[in-house]
C-alpha cells in the first residue's frame, strides 16, 4: 500500500505597513524592527508571533523603516550599516526597499500625495519582489495601503485575506499605479473602479480605482475588527461608510466570506507591570493601588485631592464626527453640578477639534478643581486609566476600539454607546448575576450618555463590600478575554478554513495550548 503524500506546510505571507515587534528567530535584528502607529501593529505582532511559535511557515512583508528600526543611520558604523542587508535567505522577514521608507520618523504621512506614494511603492515591492520570492499559499493584507495585492493574488491563484481596520478609502488612477512600477494590466479586471470601465484603456485613462473597495472585492475572505461593526454596515447603518465599501461587504457577507475579529490592547497595558503608574496593582490589591494613582493624578492636574471622588476619564480624541465629545459637553456643567456634593471629577487626556468647548465650560463656570482638560500624553493617559473609576467612550460608530478594553483591565468601568466594537466588548453590569463589565446606552444623544453616567454613579454609591468584588472580577475577566492569544487563534482558524488544511500537523487543541503558553512570553520579552 502506498503511503499518503507528505504535504508541505502552507506558507502564509502577512503584509503590513506597521508592526510592534517580530520573534527573534525570524531573522537578524528582528527585535529591533518596530514601527507602530496604532492597533494594527500590535495585532500583526501577536499574529506573527503565534504562527511562528506554532511552527507555521509564516513570512512578513513590511517597509524598511531604517531610521525607526535603528535610529539615525548617519550615526552608525559601517559594520552596523551592513546589518541592514544581512537578513538571511532562510529568514522570514522581507523588507520593501526604497528610499521613501528609509528616513521616515513615523509610519503614515499626513500629506495625501505622499501617503499614496508610500502605499504604492510598498505594494510595488511586495508584488514584484516579495511574492515571487516567498511563493505564498495565502496572503493576509491590511487596509487600503495593501489593497491592490488581493487583486494580484486572485489573478495568480493565491488565496488572500483582507482585514478592514478602518472604513476610509482612497482613489487612484490605473496610470498612477503603473507609473509607480506596478503592472496593473495583469490584474486590472480584479480591481473595483469608481464607475464601469469599457475596457482596459478606458479604465486606465478615465475611471479611478477605489482602493479599499478593491481589497474587499478581490479578496477571497475579509474580516472587520468587530463582528457588530460588520453587521451594522451590512444592515445600512452609518452614512459615513462609503456606498462601494458597504455593497462589497454585503456581497462578502452574503457569500459567507466575512467575519469580525476584535483586536486587543497592547500587552504593556497591565496595571501589574505598567511603569507609568506611581503604584502598580493587581486584582488582589487594586484598592490601594488605584487610590495611590488617583491621588497622584489629582495632584498633577490640580484637581481636588479626594480618594472617594469618582473620576470619569475620557481617553479618545475629541472628534465630534465619531467619538461623541459633544454629548459630554452638552451635559458637562449639569452633571458636575448635580453630583457636586459627591465631588465628581472628569479628566480628559486628549486632543481634537472639540477641545475648545471643554475649556470654555471650565472657564465660564470655574470648574478647574473638578474638570481637567490636557493634551494627550501616553504616561498621563496610563495614569488616568489606573486612577479613574469610569471611562467614557460614547462613539457614534466604532470599528473596534481599544480604550473600552484597556480601562477594565485597570479597574475603570467603561461607559459606552452600544455600537460596533463597544457593543461587542462591553456588557451591562449585572451585580446579582455576576456578569457584565460596564454601562451601555442605546440611543446616541446626550440624555443617553447622562443616563449611563447616572447608572455608573449608582454603582459608585454602593457599599465597598459590594463594589470591590465586582471590580476584581471585571479586572480578571478583562485580562483573560481581551488578549492577543484569542485574536491570533481566530485568525489561525480563518487561515485553516481558507486553505482547507491545518497550518501544522498537530493533535486537536494543541495549537491553542502552544499559542497560550508561548505568545505571552514572546510578547513580554519583546518589551
Amino acid at each position: 500500500m502506498l503511503s499518503p503524500p507528505i504535504l508541505e506546510r502552507p506558507r502564509i505571507l502577512i503584509v503590513t505597513p506597521e508592526i510592534t515587534y517580530l520573534p527573534a528567530g525570524m531573522g537578524n535584528m528582528a527585535q529591533r524592527m518596530s514601527a507602530k502607529a496604532g492597533g494594527l501593529a500590535d495585532v500583526s505582532a501577536s499574529l506573527v508571533s503565534a504562527l511562528f511559535n506554532l511552527g507555521a511557515d509564516v513570512h512578513v512583508a513590511m517597509p524598511n523603516y531604517r531610521r525607526m528600526f535603528q535610529g539615525d543611520v548617519f550615526s552608525l558604523h559601517e559594520r552596523e550599516l551592513r546589518k541592514y542587508h544581512e537578513v538571511l535567505p532562510e529568514a522570514h522577514i522581507h523588507l520593501a526597499e526604497d528610499r521613501i521608507f528609509y528616513y521616515r520618523e513615523q509610519v503614515y504621512s499626513h500629506q495625501s500625495d505622499e501617503a499614496m506614494k508610500i502605499a504604492l511603492v510598498f505594494q510595488r515591492e511586495v508584488i514584484n519582489h516579495v511574492v515571487p520570492q516567498v511563493r505564498p499559499d495565502l496572503i493576509h493584507c491590511n487596509d487600503w495601503m495593501t489593497s491592490l495585492i488581493p487583486a494580484m493574488a486572485r489573478r495568480r491563484g493565491i488565496k488572500s485575506l483582507f482585514t478592514v481596520h478602518n472604513i476610509h478609502t482612497r482613489q487612484v488612477s490605473l496610470s498612477q499605479i503603473e507609473e509607480m512600477g506596478i503592472d496593473a494590466a495583469e490584474f486590472w479586471m480584479n480591481l473595483y473602479f469608481d464607475g464601469a470601465p469599457v475596457n482596459y484603456d478606458h479604465a486606465r485613462a478615465h475611471v479611478p480605482v477605489d482602493l479599499l473597495t478593491s481589497g474587499i472585492f478581490a479578496a477571497h475572505f475579509i474580516n472587520t475588527v468587530s463582528p457588530r461593526f460588520l453587521w451594522e454596515i451590512v444592515e445600512g447603518w452609518h452614512p459615513v461608510v462609503p456606498p462601494s465599501v458597504r455593497e462589497e461587504l454585503r456581497a462578502k457577507a452574503a457569500a459567507n466570506c466575512s467575519t469580525g475579529i476584535l483586536n486587543a490592547p497592547d500587552v504593556s497595558y497591565n496595571p501589574a507591570t505598567d511603569d507609568s503608574l506611581v503604584q502598580t496593582f493587581t486584582p488582589v490589591d487594586f484598592v490601594a493601588g488605584k487610590a495611590a494613582n488617583k491621588k497622584a493624578l489629582q495632584m498633577e492636574l490640580q484637581l481636588e485631592v479626594d480618594s472617594d471622588a469618582p473620576i470619569f476619564f475620557w481617553p479618545s480624541r475629541l472628534d465630534p464626527m465619531q467619538k461623541g465629545p459633544q454629548l459630554l459637553t452638552d451635559i458637562l456643567h449639569r452633571v458636575v453640578s448635580d453630583y457636586w456634593d459627591r465631588k465628581l471629577q472628569i479628566v480628559v487626556v486628549a486632543n481634537g477639534p472639540h477641545e475648545q468647548y471643554f475649556h470654555q465650560i471650565v472657564r465660564d463656570f470655574g470648574l478647574h478643581e473638578r474638570i481637567s482638560i490636557v493634551d494627550f500624553d501616553e504616561r498621563l493617559s496610563r495614569l488616568a486609566y489606573a486612577a479613574s473609576d469610569f471611562m467614557l467612550m460614547p462613539s457614534l460608530f466604532e470599528p473596534c476600539g481599544l480604550p473600552q478594553m484597556t480601562a477594565p483591565i485597570y479597574g475603570s468601568l467603561p461607559v459606552v454607546h452600544a455600537t460596533g466594537g463597544l457593543y461587542d466588548t462591553i456588557q451591562p453590569l449585572d451585580i446579582d448575576g455576576g456578569t457584565g463589565n460596564g454601562f451601555r446606552f442605546d440611543y446616541y444623544d446626550a440624555q443617553g450618555l447622562r443616563w449611563a453616567m447616572d447608572e455608573a454613579m449608582k454603582f459608585h454609591a454602593l457599599p465597598k463590600e459590594v463594589r470591590e468584588p465586582v471590580i476584581r472580577r471585571v479586572m480578571r475577566e478583562s485580562l483573560r478575554d481581551f488578549s492577543h492569544e484569542e485574536v491570533a487563534r481566530r485568525y489561525i482558524e480563518i487561515y485553516e478554513q481558507m486553505l482547507a488544511r491545518p497550518l501544522v500537523e498537530k493533535e486537536a487543541g494543541e495549537e491553542i495550548k502552544v499559542i497560550a503558553e508561548k505568545l505571552e512570553a514572546e510578547m513580554a520579552g519583546a518589551r
